[in-house]
């Protein structure tokens, strides 16, 4: 079941954690878009542990992947596809990770059960 978060406050949670909540966001970002997709890439812990291992490298091909799930969730509403992959993979190169987080979580958000 994938959960509704607000954007703005994660992005003040990972600030003033001082990017510890990020991590967090990072898990789950990766594990809902895997079950939204039926992905069988690496599960969020294991995509955290293999980037702080490779020293940030994986983390490029994390965010290739993660911008073809977003393409996925973007067809199964009936929306043209775009160029998400290649975005997310620039954006990561110029350190702006965060917006990957942000755009794939707005996606997310449109699959998300309402809050009771």
């Amino acid at each position: 079941m994938i959960k509704e978060k607000n954007v703005v406050l994660a992005i003040v949670l990972s600030i003033v954690t001082c990017g510890i909540y990020g991590l967090y966001w990072f898990i789950t970002i990766t594990d809902e878009t895997n079950q939204l997709t039926n992905s069988q890439v690496a599960n969020g812990v294991m995509a955290l542990v293999l980037t702080i291992v490779t020293c940030g490298i994986y983390g490029f091909y994390w965010a290739y992947k993660l911008g073809e799930k977003v393409d996925m969730l973007k067809q199964q509403r009936g929306e043209a596809p775009s160029s998400s992959p290649v975005l997310f993979l620039i954006l990561q190169i110029f350190g702006l990770g965060i917006i990957n987080y942000v755009l794939a979580q707005l996606e997310l958000n449109k699959f998300a059960q309402p809050a009771a």
